[in-house]
């Protein structure tokens, strides 16, 4: 039996389970998932190739082996739906490539790539063998897609109610001003102009209202349909708040933004559960967004995620938390936010960081199950995050933050050394990698 006693890299080296690079390396993780409804499966950066193809690889064993009925990403709602609808063979696109079309906001390669299209393709097939109520979907979790939730909203109406398309029409024009969210939520923070704020409340009440109304024919079709609108509405609510608590506390909008994105993962839960599914969903986000908030120092400063909801609202048996981290390699990053994305180099993590610590295990890859004795042996200390945008020159400032790692996961993946994931587009290569960025990261 292990000590609780044992110093921090005897205890990872007690406990953790050396990678090999074949399907066997995830049977801990499953045997750990047991019947929990919510796998949540992180990442420390949104460009490093193996965390797409890990979480990819997991995913497949989940659907397949313990019967998973979803995907849900950190992605916009009506980006992703374009994707859904391939995979369940309901769209109009030719190949798995056309269906990432809709993909057009920065920063795309965190879905347009190399890693993420093998997997679309593989659950479209995978979809293709099973009954159409037992197709696996790929849904997004996210609040950016303001205007083209809206129009969402408004297309399905016209469809199903034009009397209250024309309405909700007239209730999202006071969005429609400038065609840009941020810019409508300083406008309406500096009295500029008036909050839509009573009017999508209000779109979304009617939608809801409306619903048995739309419901009455079209059978499952029907019902997905209109569950699609609603939560199209439910973005058009928090995305508008969103960008009017952009110019407050930062605290606000992150919270916000992470409320919604727990928000939709549980509607879409119901919603599967509704059709007697299993509702079993996989999550794929930054490890910022699926770690619990309340090991971190995002806590501190009020902030709270996706994390932290799940396991208030279900309880720490119900999701399992599975963090990914890298101590050094290349990374797909920007700049600056909205420009181009280049290969960048990741610096070797700081020696006071779990990720230098991993590093000192000389396991190099390695799966770490977060209990005793490593709960009891790993103390707080630095943990790093990449977002879209790396800072390597201010690195500690941008990049680190503290964290109790055994409160803030169940589990690990650990890699020494990773690298970029490849984006659809072309990047510019690695020389580059020093470069600094204008804006903190975003995760």
């Amino acid at each position: 039996m292990n000590s609780p006693h044992l110093r921090p890299i005897e205890a990872i080296r007690s406990v953790a389970v050396r990678l090999d690079g074949v399907d066997h390396d995830y049977d801990p993780l499953l045997q750990a998932v047991g019947g929990r409804p919510f796998v949540l499966l992180g990442e420390a950066t949104h460009g490093t190739r193996e965390f797409y193809r890990m979480r990819a690889d997991i995913t497949r064993r989940l659907i397949v082996e313990c019967g998973f009925d979803a995907v849900a990403v950190e992605a916009d709602w009506p980006d992703a739906n374009r994707l859904n609808r391939y995979v369940r063979g309901e769209g109009h696109d030719a190949s798995a490539r056309a269906a990432f079309g809709d993909f057009q906001r920065f920063p795309r390669w965190m879905w347009c790539n190399e890693e993420v299209l093998p997997f679309i393709e593989w659950l479209q097939a995978h979809n293709a063998t099973c009954q159409r109520d037992a197709a696996v979907g790929f849904y997004g979790l996210d609040l950016y897609s303001l205007y083209r939730s809206a129009e969402a909203v408004i297309s399905y109406l016209e469809g199903v109610d034009p009397e209250q398309a024309a309405i909700a029409r007239k209730q999202y024009a006071a969005l429609d001003h400038v065609r840009d969210p941020q810019g409508y939520g300083y406008e309406v923070v500096s009295g500029l102009r008036p909050d839509c704020q009573s009017a999508v409340l209000e779109r979304l009440a009617e939608l809801i209202r409306h619903a048995p109304d739309y419901l009455t024919h079209g059978g499952q079709q029907a019902v997905d349909e209109q569950f699609f609108a609603e939560r199209n509405a439910h973005v058009v609510m928090s995305a508008e708040a969103y960008y009017r608590e952009m110019f407050g506390l930062r605290a606000s909008s992150w919270n916000r933004r992470d409320q919604h994105m727990t928000q939709t993962l549980f509607a879409l839960h119901q919603h599967l559960r509704a059709q007697g599914r299993a509702g079993r969903i996989v999550v794929w986000a930054h490890n910022s967004h699926l770690g619990d908030a309340r090991a971190t120092q995002m806590s501190q400063a009020g902030e709270w995620n996706v994390g932290q909801l799940v396991r208030q609202n279900v309880g720490t048996d119900e999701a399992l938390l599975v963090g990914f981290t890298t101590y050094t390699g290349t990374v797909t990053a920007a700049d600056e936010w909205g420009g181009p994305a280049d290969c960048r180099k990741v610096r070797p993590a700081r020696a006071d960081s779990y990720e230098g610590l991993f590093h000192r295990t000389h396991l190099d890859r390695f799966y770490l199950p977060l209990g005793d004795p490593v709960a009891s042996s790993l103390l707080p200390m630095l943990e790093r995050a990449i977002g879209v945008l790396y800072r390597p020159q201010t690195e500690l400032a941008s990049h680190y933050f503290e964290a109790i790692l055994p409160l803030q996961f169940d589990a690990l993946f650990h890699l020494d050394e990773t690298q970029a994931v490849e984006p659809f587009d072309q990047v510019a290569p690695p020389e580059h990698a020093d470069m600094p960025a204008d804006h903190l990261p975003g995760a």
